[in-house]
């Protein structure tokens, strides 16, 4: 199973491995606090797709077919291979900061690895 939870949110033990895919650490937490297994920043979307999008839900769509797009290049591949071996385990839960939980690349993130489960 896979999930997806702010940064902000309370970390429970039902939460399983617990990634973070931002490319900036989450504002105000503390990385003691966090209780993620790993920090996959290189899965977050680039800065220059980050900018275009700044989380306005009407650059959704071409946000998401452009970030699918850098999700396949090799060195992400290889991060949601590990995500996927990961899941095929135990819950998995992207952990993302973003303040919209509908148009953030954890949503992106989980739809690609569900479609490949």
């Amino acid at each position: 199973m896979i999930a997806i939870k702010r940064a902000y949110e309370p970390v429970t033990r039902s939460d399983g491995t617990r990634i973070l895919v931002d490319r900036l650490w989450p504002r105000g937490v503390k990385k003691e606090e966090a209780h993620v297994k790993q920090w996959m920043r290189e899965l977050g979307p680039s800065n220059e797709l980050r900018q275009f999008f700044g989380h306005d839900p009407k650059r959704w769509n071409e946000f998401r077919k452009q970030y699918v797009a850098e999700l396949r290049r090799p060195q992400a591949r290889a991060l949601l291979d590990q995500l996927l071996e990961i899941a095929r385990k135990g819950k998995l839960t992207l952990v993302y900061s973003a303040k919209d939980e509908e148009h953030n690349q954890a949503v992106v993130i989980k739809s690609v690895l569900e479609s490949q489960l």
